[in-house]
């Protein structure tokens, strides 16, 4: 006689452990979709895209059936607006990835942050194809050129804004160059003056000096004849003394 409960036994066993691996890998994937979904966006809100959107479906005005025609050259202008930010989004999502990564491996930052970054590139993916099939329905064939004119457009924009910044940056250096200028300007003057100040010192001091060596000079012509009648009294005298002798 067969023994179903030592049968049974093991079947009900794996059945158990496989419907607990089930209902844990359930409430995982949920509990990390909601994880997901709860983690702050890497980006920003999408405006461009927003506009977009309002235009294409832009509601009737009041008291109007129909709602207001949009030309097709303002859809494709904000068409093309919006995959200019996102190739703006794409060179920020590959200029970051390898050093993300790395920091990953380093333990650097957490699994939050690289969950973060996952979701942003599945975001942009989407995005992408999204505005390939507007720019296909507004003309045909354009989704393959679009991100090309977005390109150029994003290239254009930041020589633009480098040009801007040269512009600026030589505003501030004129504007610093001629106060300098007027600086030292009216240092040069200030010991230009000076110097004439010193000349004239100098001119007045050296006119004095020749003054004092002229009287001195003239006092010692003036001395001179009296010393010389001095010197010829006794001479005289002594003469006269011989004479009367004879």
């Amino acid at each position: 006689m067969v023994d179903w409960i030592s049968v049974t036994v093991p079947f009900a066993y794996l059945g158990i452990l496989v419907g607990s691996l089930a209902t844990f890998s359930s409430l995982y994937r949920k509990r990390k979709s909601a994880k997901s979904s709860s983690l702050k966006p890497w980006f920003g809100p999408h405006l461009q895209r927003d506009i977009y959107l309002s235009l294409l479906h832009l509601e009737p005005e009041v008291g109007k059936d129909k709602p207001s025609v949009i030309p097709d050259g303002v859809l494709k202008a904000a068409l093309l607006q919006r995959a200019m930010e996102d190739i703006k989004r794409i060179l920020e999502v590959r200029n970051a990835k390898q050093a993300l990564s790395n920091l990953l491996q380093r333990g650097s930052v957490g699994d939050e942050l690289w969950q973060r970054f996952l979701r942003a590139e599945k975001e942009i993916e989407a995005e992408l194809r999204d505005v390939v099939e507007e720019a296909n329905a507004l003309q045909s064939g354009w989704g393959q050129t679009i991100f090309q004119s977005a390109n150029e457009m994003h290239h254009n924009a930041i020589l633009r804004e480098k040009l801007n910044a040269i512009q600026d940056r030589g505003k501030v250096d004129k504007e610093w160059w001629m106060q300098e200028k007027a600086f030292i300007k009216s240092r040069f003057m200030k010991e230009l003056e000076e110097g004439k100040k010193e000349n004239m010192k100098l001119a007045l001091a050296s006119s004095g000096d020749r003054a004092g060596s002229d009287e001195d000079t003239v006092l010692v012509e003036g001395g001179g004849p009296a010393a010389s009648g001095a010197a010829s009294g006794p001479r005289s005298e002594a003469t006269k003394k011989r004479k009367g002798k004879k």
